[in-house]
C-alpha cells in the first residue's frame, strides 16, 4: 500500500510530522470534495476583506456552491495517511485511520498529574501496541 503524499500543506486539512519517543510520525489529512456539488474542495471559510482564511472557523465552506458543514460533522468523514516508525519495535510501517480523535489519559511528568487529551491513536501493525499522535498543547 503507497500512500499518497501531500506536495503543498494547502492540499490537507491537518498535516503533522513529530517524533514521539524513539519512532517517527507522519500524518496528513487531505480535503475533501464537496457533499452536495462532488466539484468543489471543503475549506475553512475566508475573510471577505483581507482574503485571508478564518483558521479559527466552526465549520468548512465548499469553494465552488458555498455549502457548509460543521467542522466536528466534516472531519470525522475523512481519513488520516500515516507513516510511522513505531517507538516500541522499530518497525516502520503505513496505515490509514478515521480522521476522529479520541480523549486520552497522558501523564504530564512536570506537575505529576494525569491530563486529559486529544489524539488520534492507531496500533502498530507488526507489535500491536497503541501510538498515540496528541492534538499539540498549549
Amino acid at each position: 500500500m503507497a500512500l499518497k503524499e501531500p506536495t503543498s500543506a494547502g492540499e490537507c486539512v491537518y498535516f503533522t510530522n513529530r517524533n514521539i519517543g524513539n519512532g517517527k510520525v507522519k500524518a496528513w489529512v487531505f480535503k475533501g470534495n464537496c457533499p452536495k456539488c462532488g466539484k468543489g474542495l471543503m475549506g475553512k471559510p475566508k475573510d471577505a476583506k483581507t482574503g485571508k482564511v478564518k483558521i479559527r472557523a466552526k465549520e468548512y465552506v465548499c469553494s465552488e456552491c458555498g455549502y457548509t458543514v460543521e467542522q466536528k460533522e466534516y472531519e470525522e468523514s475523512l481519513t488520516a495517511s500515516i507513516r510511522h516508525t513505531c517507538p516500541y519495535c522499530g518497525f516502520e510501517g503505513e496505515t490509514e485511520i478515521l480522521f476522529k480523535r479520541k480523549k486520552i489519559q497522558i501523564f504530564n511528568e512536570e506537575t505529576q498529574k494525569k491530563k486529559s487529551a486529544e489524539a488520534l491513536r492507531f496500533a502498530c501493525s507488526k507489535c500491536g501496541k497503541n501510538i498515540d499522535v496528541t492534538k499539540k498543547m498549549k
